[in-house]
């Protein structure tokens, strides 16, 4: 079978270094070209150091508008403008890791209708589907924790969500915030309340349970580690705990990445992977979820991997058969 001609928009970043360790070793499918205008003409491997000996690839400031799968790795807002300012073929496939077309208002663009490509969720919409919205990474980590309760309409309370995400999650642009003198042996949070997230997040729960009109309170913080997301949830909960380990167990059946722990987990777990692992508690009216995952990889890269596995008919593993850093 000839291979995928990919391109990637935006090639300098985390998660597009991410994006081309990963495709460098998908099967069925090669690397066209990874646009850059900030290194153009540089080899790849000069600013993603860990692909030396991976690969020869080098930074391009031209791009293919005939390949036949596009990812945009560009900064939230971005991804409109670039597609609003260049022309793809009609045959071109696209995923988008930014939040510019994540919401049901913003899904229509220029004819193209993008698909919210939460897999768990969507997996017989994103088959069909020729544009992608890739969901964000504690979009991805609380939903997961999420969707059970909501498609069997029992979530009547406000739902309480504590979640961590390593230093890569704020990208590679250098903040205040973002200097290991400031984050090493540090702890905070931010966006209390308002994160972005908490659209497509949103949207989802109502979705599933059009009855749900409580409050999704949302407290995101910055940890002293470079990947991962930790993310709690709780809520109250009338049933058993058997009773709901059940209903996850049924949910997620048949997916390729989330899985359920009777055991307490940790982020090693997940770190390197395209996993979900969710844990159950129960204390005494209180449901307690749990959800990990890599933010650069089931939170982005990887997602955006397994959404193209499900768009050509792929194997949803194929390309993403990955060792967790344990130890």
């Amino acid at each position: 079978m000839k291979k995928l001609k990919t391109g990637i928009i935006g090639g300098a970043g985390y998660t597009a270094g991410e994006l081309i360790r990963l495709l460098i070793h998908h099967s069925k499918v090669e690397i066209d070209f990874i646009y850059s205008t900030s290194n153009a003409g540089n080899k790849v491997s000069k600013v993603h150091q860990d692909l030396l000996g991976s690969t020869d690839l080098v930074f391009s400031n031209e791009i293919n508008p005939d390949v036949d799968v596009l990812f945009l790795c560009l900064g939230h807002g971005n991804s409109k403008a670039f597609l609003e300012q260049n022309t793809f073929s009609e045959g071109t496939k696209i995923i988008d890791l930014s939040n510019d077309f994540r919401l049901t208002k913003d899904e229509v663009f220029n004819t193209k209708t993008f698909v919210y490509g939460l897999p768990e969720l969507h997996s017989e919409a994103i088959k069909k589907a020729d544009y992608i919205a890739n969901p964000g990474c504690f979009a991805t980590a609380i939903q997961l924790a999420l969707l059970p309760l909501a498609k069997a309409e029992i979530l009547q309370n406000d739902l309480h969500i504590n979640a961590v995400t390593g230093a890569t999650g704020a990208g590679t642009s250098l903040s205040a915030t973002t200097h290991f003198t400031w984050r090493d042996n540090n702890f905070s949070h931010y966006k209390a309340f308002t994160h972005q997230h908490l659209g497509e997040i949103n949207q989802t729960v109502n979705a599933l349970q059009s009855d749900f009109n409580s409050e999704i309170i949302f407290m995101p913080n910055r940890g002293d580690f470079s990947r991962g997301i930790f993310a709690t949830l709780y809520t109250k909960y009338e049933g058993s705990l058997e009773e709901v380990k059940q209903l996850y167990t049924e949910f997620y059946k048949d997916a390729a990445f989330t899985f359920i722990s009777d055991e307490d987990i940790h982020l090693k777990q997940v770190v390197n992977t395209n996993k979900c692992i969710l844990h159950l508690h129960k204390h005494n009216d209180k449901l307690l979820v749990t959800s990990i995952i890599d933010n650069l990889l089931k939170g982005a890269s990887g997602q955006a991997i397994q959404n193209m596995n499900l768009m050509y008919g792929f194997e949803e593993t194929e390309g993403l058969q990955l060792k967790a850093n344990y130890f």
